[in-house]
């Protein structure tokens, strides 16, 4: 299965390294492939190097004004550089099978509503986690039920995103909906 992972690059204390390597082998061990956005450095980096030395596969979305940062790979591992960032976020939707959104800024956040949204609206039915290391999200967690509440969400918010508080739960709910032992 090719799993985009949406988080940040910034460089993390352990109590988000941690869930985010452990996630990092368990795709590699399973022989899946990681689709994330291509940057050598922070959580991203943390999670390309977990894959990598699990066995699994890299397939990297950078972007032109980021292309420095970006990992080197060789065959099978692939990079693509995007014009902009909208490209980049369309090139690593269409290259996945399932997505999980882990800790992360503004662009983590621009990428996970992105992929609701066109959940909400059937465009998808791509299995979407939010990784809730640490709590990070629970606030997140609570707006999104009070707009399933309030009459926000014209489809129940579990038909949206599965939130996971451990990786092996978020990778569990990946290969049961993908059909996958």
């Amino acid at each position: 299965m090719n799993i985009c992972v949406f988080l940040s690059a910034a460089d993390l204390d352990a109590r988000y390294t941690r869930p985010a390597r452990e996630f990092a082998e368990l795709l590699g061990k399973g022989g899946h492939t990681l689709v994330w956005g291509g940057s050598e450095s922070g959580l991203m980096k943390v999670v390309a190097d977990g894959v990598a030395e699990a066995g699994g596969r890299l397939l990297g979305v950078s972007v032109d004004f980021l292309a420095a940062k970006a990992r080197a790979v060789t065959a099978p591992d692939e990079m693509v550089v995007a014009k902009d960032l909208a490209e980049r976020k369309a090139l690593l939707l269409e290259k996945a099978d399932a997505v999980v959104i882990m800790v992360g800024g503004t662009g983590t956040l621009d990428e996970a509503t992105e992929i609701l949204e066109l959940k909400k609206h059937g465009k998808t039915d791509k299995p979407v986690v939010l990784l809730n290391s640490e709590g990070f999200y629970d606030g997140l967690k609570e707006q999104f039920r009070r707009m399933e509440d309030e009459g926000f969400l014209p489809v129940p918010l579990t038909d949206l995103v599965f939130f996971a508080e451990e990786p092996v739960g978020a990778l569990a709910y990946l290969e049961e909906s993908r059909g996958i032992e």
